[in-house]
Order: structure tokens, then C-alpha cells, then sequence
């Protein structure tokens, strides 16, 4: 039996879900959540199988990290009308295991489930076809600070004496990005770290760092 939670803030809509839950024998509804604070407890305290996530503004990356880490076992699966394909990516780098569109008929949404359930990746088509156009880059821990300084505005000689190492290493670490990124300048690194940071759902780079940056097609060398 493949146990399930449910997170949604709208129960009319999760009602529907979880009929057709209800319709299949080898599913099961373990527990319907309403807001974050349930869903993170219940996730702690059930051994569930699949977390089926409406993509309220709630479930931001950071959010979705905490889940993951919460219950590693728990295959998530993003329940929403759409989705952009940078937090798609970012979602995908965290583990999120699929991407279930609310139109999507009754038995895609069965598939999906059962999909996921046995090791695959569920993805809408447009989805995968924008990933094609787009990449991620993982970064270093050292790599992440530099994108999260910058993003602060910080020069050189301030980034060298925040982070204990020298302006030369700086440049060093400024050009690998660079290279990394397809970004052109200083201002171009920066604002591509605070719109991945951004997406994590980090409001100031100082706050947290970043595994890895997504980058735009227009953005790639």
C-alpha cells in the first residue's frame, strides 16, 4: 500500500484528490494538511511514502529543503497549474521527484503517483523541453559565498577581508564563476545570484548560500 500526504489550501480541490486516492486499492490517503506547520509535523511523525504539494507560496525552495530533510524516505511531488522552469530546476536539484499538473486527467494523475512511487521522475513535456534550454551549475562552498557577497554589493578588498582570504584569490575565484556562469561582469554575477537566491527563498544573501546556480540560455557562453 503507498501511503500518502496530501498539502493543499484549498480542501475543495484536495477533496477531488483525494477521491480518486480513495478509488485506487493500492493507494492510501495517510493524512491531509491544510498548512506547512501540519504538513511538517505529520511528515516527522508518519512514515509516508509520497507528499502530493500544492505549490502554494508557502513551498518555496528553502521550504522544500526542510521537507526533504525532514523526510528523506518521502518522495515529493509538486501539485500546481503551472510552473516556471527555474524553480522547476531548483526543485529538481533538491529532490523533488515529480511535477503534477491540476488539469492533468484523472488516471495521469494515478500514473503519476504510482510512477513516482516506483522510481521515476514525472515531468510535464513543456517542462522537459525547457530544461534542454537551460542548465544548472553546482557550486563550491567557497564558490557560494563569493555569489552571496557579491550579491551585497561587496568589493574585492571587502569580500578578501569577509571571508579570510586574499583579493587575488578573489579574482581567481570571480573568474572560475564567470567561466561557470557565462555571466559578463560583476553586475551580471550579482544579479543572477540574488534571482537564484531569490528562488531559494532567501531574502538576504547573508542568510544562506547557495548549491548551485540556475542559469538562463541567454546567459550561457
Amino acid at each position: 500500500m503507498v501511503r500518502i500526504v496530501v498539502y493543499s489550501d484549498q480542501p475543495i480541490l484536495a477533496k477531488g484528490l483525494e477521491s480518486m486516492i480513495a478509488a485506487d486499492p493500492e493507494l492510501e490517503l495517510t493524512a491531509y494538511c491544510p498548512d506547512l506547520a501540519a504538513l511538517k509535523e505529520r511528515l516527522a511523525n508518519l512514515n509516508a511514502d509520497l507528499a502530493v504539494l500544492d505549490l502554494t507560496p508557502e513551498i518555496t525552495s528553502a521550504a522544500l529543503d526542510e521537507l526533504h530533510k525532514v523526510a528523506p524516505e518521502c518522495k515529493l511531488i509538486l501539485w500546481t497549474n503551472s510552473m516556471g522552469v527555474d524553480f522547476a530546476l531548483q526543485a529538481l536539484t533538491i529532490g523533488i521527484r515529480g511535477v503534477l499538473s491540476k488539469t492533468s486527467t484523472l488516471e495521469a494523475h494515478r500514473q503519476c503517483l504510482h510512477g513516482v512511487y516506483s522510481g521515476q521522475l514525472w515531468f510535464e513535456k513543456n517542462l522537459t523541453d525547457s530544461f534542454r534550454a537551460a542548465r544548472c551549475v553546482s557550486l563550491t562552498p567557497r564558490e557560494s559565498q563569493l555569489v552571496a557577497t557579491l550579491s551585497r554589493g561587496l568589493k574585492n578588498k571587502e569580500i578578501s577581508s569577509e571571508l579570510g582570504i586574499t583579493e587575488g584569490t578573489v579574482k581567481v575565484y570571480l573568474s572560475q564563476l564567470f567561466h561557470k556562469s557565462g555571466a559578463k561582469d560583476r553586475l551580471g554575477l550579482a544579479l543572477l545570484g540574488l534571482k537564484n537566491l531569490s528562488m531559494a527563498g532567501t531574502s538576504m544573501p547573508s542568510q544562506g548560500g547557495l548549491r548551485s546556480l540556475m542559469v538562463d540560455p541567454v546567459c550561457q557562453p
